[in-house]
């Protein structure tokens, strides 16, 4: 089959691949290939995707595209949960968030746009202001309509989409973005879609990138079925940050968490781990008793997080397009689709110029 255009992807986590199953529906007639180190499946700690808790509960507060971006995501989720939510590993499952700050200091008001001063996804979600069960200490609460993402299958999933696009998936690891130049001369764009990953990847070098460190854990589903997921913190955005995410049916739940910033370690703080079991069974009663928790795994994640938001661009490196897709910190799921949608859309502009 001949290719009208080439494509070059670098990375395959949850940037990456939406990255390449956006663009592979936009342009079907072009070659694209995706390099990556990691890979559905890995285990390592600089590979952040299959780490994530992961939901829906968007942390975007810009009034312009980073809310853009959640809510392409969030409709995408919604079909995806709907027409194949067992496949797919995404499902339809309300959140209930608990704030201990006043609203205004809590991050959840857009600060820009049509909606400042508001919680911009509140009639998208049906969101609504909740009492019952209100923890000690908490300033307000609220319930709404979400996605909880089993990443152990939906990553995966993604992967097996690619594949059956016909995406070439290679099995590389890139340290200086010119040699991609080099291997493929004839790529339309090349996009890097490397996360964290640009921060010593020569010929990007990106410095405004710094890791925030999360540690969770997954435990085995309680007796009493959990209907929600649960979330605590001072703000939407916070160090001391709690949260439950049941992968139901029977995909046990994630316990979490924390939001380290420039913090490097990939090791598991077990005296940490306590911690989390306490403040997760605090906030979920269906949980039990901390010490009656059945750990399956723990799991450390280095998120991609950059100053100034996310880097969603385009760049000319040495005569290449280079189309930037990274950075997104903590949202890179409920972000992705419409990160990529973004990322695609910047190979039209350049065509057009």
């Amino acid at each position: 089959m001949s290719h009208d255009s080439e494509y070059i992807i670098i990375g395959a986590g949850v940037i990456g691949l939406s990255t390449a199953l956006e663009l592979g529906t936009r342009h079907p007639t072009s070659r694209i290939i995706i390099l990556a180190k990691h890979l559905p499946g890995d285990r390592s700690t600089e590979y952040c995707s299959p780490w994530a808790g992961a939901n829906w509960l968007s942390v975007a507060t810009d009034g312009g595209r980073q809310e853009g971006w959640d809510r392409v995501t969030y409709e995408k989720f919604g079909d995806l949960a709907d027409e194949k939510g067992n496949e797919t590993g995404v499902k339809r499952l309300p959140i209930r968030a608990w704030f201990d700050r006043e609203m205004d200091e809590a991050g959840v008001l857009s600060v820009e746009g049509e909606g400042k001063g508001r919680i911009w996804y509140k009639g998208l979600t049906g969101l609504r202001f909740v009492e019952e069960g209100k923890p000690e200490g908490s300033v307000f609460g609220f319930e709404c309509a979400s996605f909880v993402v089993d990443v152990q299958r939906y990553l995966p999933w993604l992967q097996g989409e690619v594949l059956k696009k016909g995406i070439d998936i290679l099995r590389v690891s890139v340290d200086d973005i010119g040699e991609v130049f080099e291997r493929f001369p004839g790529a339309k764009a090349v996009f890097n879609c490397t996360g964290l990953g640009s921060y010593n990847l020569k010929g990007v070098e990106d410095k405004l990138l710094y890791p925030t460190r999360g540690q969770v854990m997954l435990v085995e589903n309680p007796k009493t079925p959990m209907t929600r997921m649960y979330f605590r913190s001072p703000q939407r955005v916070n160090k001391d940050t709690t949260y439950i995410f049941p992968r139901n049916p029977g995909g046990g739940v994630i316990l979490g968490g924390c939001r380290v910033d420039n913090d490097w370690s990939g090791e598991v703080s077990m005296d940490f781990a306590e911690d989390i079991k306490r403040r997760c069974c605090a906030l979920a009663p269906e949980l039990g008793r901390p010490e009656d928790l059945k750990v399956i795994q723990h799991g450390v994640g280095l998120r991609p997080s950059r100053k100034g938001g996310a880097r969603v661009e385009r760049e000319i490196i040495s005569d290449v397009v280079v189309i930037h897709n990274y950075g997104a910190g903590g949202a890179g799921y409920q972000a992705s689709w419409g990160m990529a949608k973004n990322a695609v859309d910047l190979v039209a502009e350049h065509t057009k110029l």
